[in-house]
């Protein structure tokens, strides 16, 4: 049983039906330690990211659908208080800081469990999505898939690494790209695109971010982007990003929810160069063009967030100092004003909200 002193109830951030405005509910249920089941565990959360995806999950505007109500959220940091009872083998324990993940729970026993991509597993549980997340004080999660938070971050900055950062690490690293490779990042200067520059400097790429506005420039170039370029002011990106790679890029990670970063892509690749989908609008198609996409032997490949290997490394990375999350704390109360400069496209860096405000 918990030493820790649990409460009954909580404050939680919570969607009563999709497109609703956020209602903050102070007598939001705790599960009881004795009610968690085996391989079930309580966090005590310190903070929370706000990503792109809890917005669409709050609008419903998504091909699938979150459950509602619904408390989003999926990058949470905290204690783990409690833990259920018969659970045997757990890789922590209660008094570890862990972090929470879009991907909350997998059953590891299915093709693509075995195969590392857990992420896929048709018995995936989604944290914020497909059961309650990280916009409350506790939350239930998974032994298996809550992800040790090492010494030499802190819980703030740790938060974002747990989507945003696993997401573009893991489209990096299959990006079939080798140092020195020019890579272009468009929404460079966003909550995933920022990291995503970081992570490519990290294995010796060649960046190019595409993003638009004075602060986000500032940012991109000052995390290691080599080249710039506002979307807004250049008149012919394809022929910009060409004239600056001698040829065309190898790489593109679209971290941006826009189907016109994806319709440039393939016309600004070099010849073997490879697309990396990430990014989720939630109603664009990708159109590219099939004759240059054979004739240039061009490869495109979803990215869907990372498994549980993806997430220790990325977040050992950025505990050695290597990838630093641009954030701005601000309280849960704070979250619908959160959704709104998320929808205006004003936020450079990201958002994450401490639990401790009030």
């Amino acid at each position: 049983m918990s030493h820790y002193n649990i409460p009954k109830v909580q404050t939680a951030a919570v969607i009563d039906h999709s497109g609703d405005s956020i209602r903050i509910d102070h007598e939001f249920p705790v599960k009881p330690a004795n009610e968690l089941l085996p391989g079930e565990c309580l966090v005590k959360l310190e903070c929370s990211g706000a990503c792109h995806t809890d917005l669409h999950a709050a609008l419903g505007d998504w091909p699938v659908s979150a459950k509602t109500p619904l408390v989003g959220g999926h990058e949470g940091v905290g204690i783990i208080v409690a833990t259920g009872q018969n659970t045997f083998n757990s890789p922590v324990k209660t008094g570890d800081r862990v972090g929470i993940k879009w991907l909350a729970d997998s059953c590891l026993n299915c093709e693509h469990c075995k195969k590392g991509r857990e992420q896929n597993c048709l018995k995936a549980k989604l944290s914020g999505f497909t059961v309650d997340g990280t916009f409350q004080e506790y939350v239930v999660s998974y032994v298996n898939h809550v992800t040790p938070i090492p010494e030499g971050i802190a819980s703030d900055e740790a938060a974002s690494v747990l989507c945003a950062g696993v997401t573009v690490y893991r489209a990096i690293k299959y990006s079939q790209t080798n140092p020195c490779d020019w890579i272009v990042i468009p929404g460079g200067g966003g909550g995933l695109g920022h990291l995503a520059i970081q992570y490519a400097r990290v294995r010796g790429l060649r960046v190019i971010a595409v993003d638009t506005g004075s602060e986000k420039k500032e940012l991109c170039l000052e995390l290691g982007a080599e080249k710039w370029i506002d979307f807004k002011e250049c008149q012919d990106i394809v022929a910009e990003i060409r004239t600056i790679t001698d040829g065309g890029a190898h790489s593109a990670v679209v971290t941006s929810a826009s189907g016109s970063g994806y319709r440039q892509a393939v016309d600004y690749l070099r010849p073997g160069g490879t697309l990396m989908a990430v990014g989720l609008p939630g109603k664009s198609t990708l159109e590219a063009s099939i004759f240059f996409t054979v004739f240039k032997s061009i490869s495109i490949l979803g990215s869907y967030v990372g498994n549980r290997q993806d997430a220790t490394e990325a977040i050992e990375i950025a505990a050695r100092g290597d990838v630093k999350v641009h954030f701005t704390t601000k309280p849960l109360k704070e979250l619908g004003n959160v959704y709104e400069g998320m929808k205006s496209g004003k936020i450079a860096g990201r958002i994450v909200l401490n639990m401790s405000q009030r």
